[in-house]
């Protein structure tokens, strides 16, 4: 409802400019709520993202002219560039312009972490989707580079916020982790360093000093994903042997996750795809073990390994059918143990036994976290789990996040893992008018520019639309009533205004 989105003025990209929001608020939503109204008419951005969480939400089509920095000596970036807001934390405090002072410097930097790694996540979609150099001359910029190139207002965001609170980021490092995260390679921090716990670091550790290590890693975990702490911990003990096997120890996979697992797939898994370690295994089968030589996942981390390992266990089907149907929030290890055994996970008969008998010499229940399957849920609406930038909003009910679904053609409702677990019904069409002012609006077979001309052209006039597709060439492609019966004959909606 904001002016600038209903004006609809489009813009060629090239350009994107990262702002933060000058103000100590967090969430995205209360920007949202605020200048989604047609009083607003102060600013417009493409987007924001959240402090909380990192979740990216878009507020206007890409290529919508945006309201995000106003103008300089030399004119706008308005004209050329994507602007998209970061939140800031909730404990700051502005003294003056960009100064600010901190009441928890910790909460704050862990906030600015997670704005900047979205923002790097989001800026390398966009120049992928828009065909961008992120390390080309004025392509990737901030509101304050924006001003010295005389395209914006004088602002000092966002290295002020990264400055004042000692983050090490810069422009310049943030144009490189694009660069890399379209590649494939880095990370979107600032350290090139490898993050995370490596294996390595536990070869020399007793068992009970490996347990005290790994043992935090693991709550957070069931925190996250709502396996109890003290099964995934006895898988660990079991299949790395305390985190010393040749696996864990030279690709940090501490699980035995294989490259490819009974032809399963599925959401949130934080392997990157490539990176295998290749080595001979043991398996049991028909009655007795035999040597195989296979293809395992190499992660950066434990940690990667612990996720990819809960992702798999809450997202493995057989067929339809959840495998490990009933293991989120089940808070009785040794029933959870068996849906583990029962849903195929291991060959062995006596792996029930097994780690029912490590979780009980270890006491590992003690790093099991109370309550875990009634822990706090987020229900995200999107058209896939990886689209994040497509997030329609994220809702602790699930009948909320439903209803927000049904709402939105093509998108689904995913749980915390990525798992796809409710697509919204799709309203029927509802046809409407397009006015045409232009003379020439070509018309075409099918819905983008690489298909069939007609030889005709709509003229100026109004049209009834009828059907709505994507194509290239336009944000979308309508069907003129007219050409209803062999459906070819689409316009670009583009050129046409809704009446």
């Amino acid at each position: 409802r904001n002016p600038c989105y209903t004006a609809g003025r489009k813009i060629t990209v090239k350009g994107l400019m990262l702002h933060s929001v000058g103000c100590p608020q967090p969430k995205a939503s209360v920007f949202i709520n605020s200048w989604n109204s047609p009083s607003y008419n102060n600013a417009c951005v493409h987007g924001f993202i959240d402090g909380n969480d990192g979740t990216v939400y878009q507020t206007l089509p890409w290529n919508h002219r945006g309201w995000h920095c106003g103008s300089g000596s030399k004119g706008s970036g308005n004209n050329t560039h994507i602007g998209v807001e970061m939140c800031e934390p909730a404990c700051i405090k502005y003294t003056s312009g960009s100064n600010f002072t901190c009441s928890d410097k910790a909460t704050a930097k862990a906030v600015a972490k997670r704005t900047y790694e979205a923002a790097v996540e989001l800026f390398a979609m966009l120049c992928k989707q828009y065909n961008l150099n992120p390390t080309a001359d004025g392509v990737i910029i901030s509101h304050r580079e924006g001003h010295s190139r005389g395209i914006a207002s004088n602002h000092g965001d966002p290295e002020h916020l990264w400055n004042g609170l000692g983050m090490g980021y810069t422009m310049d490092g943030f144009r490189k982790a694009v660069k890399a995260k379209m590649n494939g390679s880095g990370s979107s921090g600032s350290s090139t360093g490898t993050s995370g716990l490596q294996a390595s670091a536990l070869k020399n550790l007793s068992e009970a000093d490996v347990i005290a290590k790994v043992g935090p890693l693991f709550t957070a975990d069931q925190k996250t994903s709502g396996i109890l702490a003290s099964v995934s911990l006895a898988q660990f003990i079991l299949e790395s042997g305390y985190g010393k096997s040749e696996l864990a120890q030279n690709a940090n996979n501490c699980f035995g996750m294989k490259k490819s697992l009974s032809g399963n797939t599925w959401s949130g898994s934080t392997w990157d795809g490539t990176s295998i370690y290749t080595k001979k295994t043991q398996e049991y089968e028909n009655g007795a073990y035999m040597t195989v030589t296979a293809d395992f996942r190499k992660y950066p981390s434990v940690e990667k390994s612990i996720a990819d390992h809960s992702a798999y266990l809450l997202g493995a089907k057989n067929g339809a059918k959840l495998r490990y149907d009933g293991l989120k929030g089940c808070t009785d290890y040794k029933k959870a143990v068996q849906i583990i055994k029962d849903g195929g996970y291991a060959t062995s008969p006596t792996y029930v036994e097994n780690l029912c008998s490590i979780i009980e010499k270890w006491k590992l229940t003690q790093y099991d976290v109370a309550n875990a399957g009634t822990a706090e849920v987020w229900y995200r609406v999107r058209k896939t789990w990886a689209d994040a930038a497509s997030q329609k909003g994220a809702f602790h009910s699930l009948a909320n996040a439903k209803k927000c679904a049904d709402e939105n053609a093509g998108y689904s409702v995913f749980d915390e893992s990525g798992r796809n677990i409710y697509t919204g019904k799709q309203a029927a069409f509802q046809p409407y008018l397009v006015k045409v002012s232009a003379s020439d609006l070509r018309i075409r077979k099918g819905p983008g520019i690489d298909k069939a001309k007609t030889g005709k052209y709509t003229g100026k006039g109004i049209f009834t639309i009828v059907e709505e597709a994507d194509g290239p060439g336009a944000s979308k492609w309508g069907l003129l009533k007219a050409y209803q019966k062999n459906r070819d004959g689409w316009i670009s909606l583009d050129h046409a205004q809704k009446v």
